[in-house]
């Protein structure tokens, strides 16, 4: 199940986020060549670069809208029926995409790239929200960190399948989301067979008996009462119902700090500098000597290596805790870009300094995959209860798909300002995000969600419960000789 849903979930966003970038000098051309041809007069390189910059970000701006409705669909019709609905459409984006260049009509990769992020944004949330409520206790850390691993594999698939050896090139470019098209032809035949979220149809839909049976279908044939039991009780601890929308959840004062952390948490990894890192990774391996027909190549080294980290974060998350994996993973991530900026800066006075800079690379992608990336989504999973679960994520992709749009648009500004001491900036933010971490998020790993809200609620009811230890502590023993 963690399979099928991974090749129709993440895997997605990290597949599109990555398969543009090999086949790009062909749409351009292909983009050019069509206007051309409409309107019988050579265009301006401002005209091509504003059409291809409406093709990379509308996919953000479909990201977005997919992600807002995420809330409103899984409540009305489930996880389950909507991750089926939503496997329908790379399909349609695939068709689309491969006919774009036989009819001769661009505007078919721009509707292909609005697709492609619309599913991209409801698939992450669902992946998310799916296995989180399908996982036993003892194995949630490492099955929420199945996510940002299928992310990972999208990546590197993207980046294969983007090869001159394979679709990357004049004439077959248009076929780039095929790929995208069979892995959810592959989950939209496997996913019948799965049962719906468990704890969906207990507080939700108030099967009993069907949230019995998929328990059954997922853990095994035994008792599973105690575990309904749980859900029960975290039902009657939320004072809002089993509905929650987004509004209310901005106004529950007991989920205040949780939407603090995982807001924060959503923006320190977009803010990590992880962007800037794949950013200058050309130019570090130019420097270090690889031929500039092989940094393609080495390029998808790296990817593998992110990949390979982000499988070892799913071993070690229920070993070592989320808490550990985030301040470890980000402390070290910062010692790592200040080391960078150093060897960037004197990249031509040592022959080995570019090597160094290589080295330093991997490390950073490395520590980026195995710590913060995978910690941060199982850590948003299991601070919220059922109710607000599902409009929490609903705001996590507002802010995540609104931060990766505007960061897109003002990070070539902030390297072209600040060349590789962008890293110095970054490393700041990732301070104050270590700073945040330490002092607001709890440790979650073994812990029930009344456990971990009763960590929070310190923090959402700070004032009550101090007048509670203040009250507590001025109690007077006296005695008379």
């Amino acid at each position: 199940m963690i399979f099928v849903l991974g090749i129709g979930g993440t895997f997605q966003y990290g597949y599109h986020m990555s398969v543009m970038n090999s086949p790009s000098p062909f749409i351009k051309q292909f983009i050019n060549d069509t206007l051309i041809r409409r309107s019988s007069t050579n265009i301006t390189d401002g005209s091509l670069t504003l059409i291809w910059s409406l093709v990379i970000s509308i996919f953000s701006i479909g990201g977005l809208i997919g992600s807002t409705a995420s809330g409103y669909l899984t409540r009305r019709f489930g996880k389950k029926k909507c991750q089926l609905c939503n496997a329908v459409l790379p399909l349609i984006s695939a068709v689309l995409m491969s006919l774009s260049k036989t009819f001769g009509y661009f505007e078919m990769v721009v509707a292909a790239r609005f697709l492609s992020g619309f599913y991209s944004g409801l698939g992450i949330n669902i992946h998310a929200q799916y296995v989180g409520e399908t996982a036993p206790r003892k194995l949630r850390g490492f099955i929420n960190t199945t996510g940002p691993v299928f992310v990972t594999l999208g990546k590197l698939c993207g980046q294969m399948v983007g090869l001159r050896e394979l679709f990357g090139t004049e004439f077959l470019w248009p076929y780039v989301l095929l790929f995208s098209g069979i892995t959810s032809l592959v989950q939209l035949v496997a996913l019948p067979f799965f049962p719906e979220s468990p704890t969906y149809l207990l507080l939700v839909k108030g099967d009993k008996e069907g949230c019995l049976q998929a328990l059954k279908q997922l853990w095994g044939d035994r008792d599973h009462q105690p575990v309904i039991d749980e859900m029960l009780k975290e039902q009657n601890t939320q004072s809002k119902g089993k509905h929650m929308g987004v509004l209310d959840l901005l106004k529950e004062p007991s989920q205040r700090y949780q939407l603090l952390a995982m807001i924060g948490l959503i923006l320190s990894l977009q803010l990590s500098g992880a962007n800037a890192i794949y950013f200058y990774a050309y130019d570090v391996f130019q420097e270090a000597g690889f031929p500039e027909d092989q940094i393609a190549y080495v390029s998808l080294g790296v990817g593998t290596f992110e990949f390979i980290s982000a499988m070892i974060c799913s071993l070690l998350i229920d070993r070592f805790g989320r808490r550990v994996l985030l301040l470890g993973g980000y402390s070290l991530m910062a010692l790592t870009l200040g080391l960078l900026t150093v060897t960037l800066a004197l990249q031509d006075a040592y022959f080995w300094m570019p090597y160094c800079s290589v080295g330093l690379t991997f490390t950073f992608i490395f520590l980026y995959g195995a710590g913060p990336a995978g910690a941060t989504i199982s850590t948003c999973v299991e601070i919220f209860a059922q109710a607000p679960r599902v409009p929490a994520f609903v705001i996590s992709g507002v802010f995540s798909w609104l931060g990766l749009y505007i960061l897109g648009m003002i990070f070539p500004y902030i390297v072209e300002t600040l060349q590789h001491f962008c890293f110095l900036l970054f490393l700041v933010l990732i301070i104050i995000s270590v700073t945040g971490i330490y002092l607001i998020i709890p440790e979650t790993k073994g812990k029930s969600i009344a456990e971990i809200s009763q960590e929070f609620n310190k923090l959402n009811f700070r004032r009550q419960h101090n007048e509670v230890i203040t009250a507590t502590s001025e109690i007077v023993l006296c005695s008379r000789l």
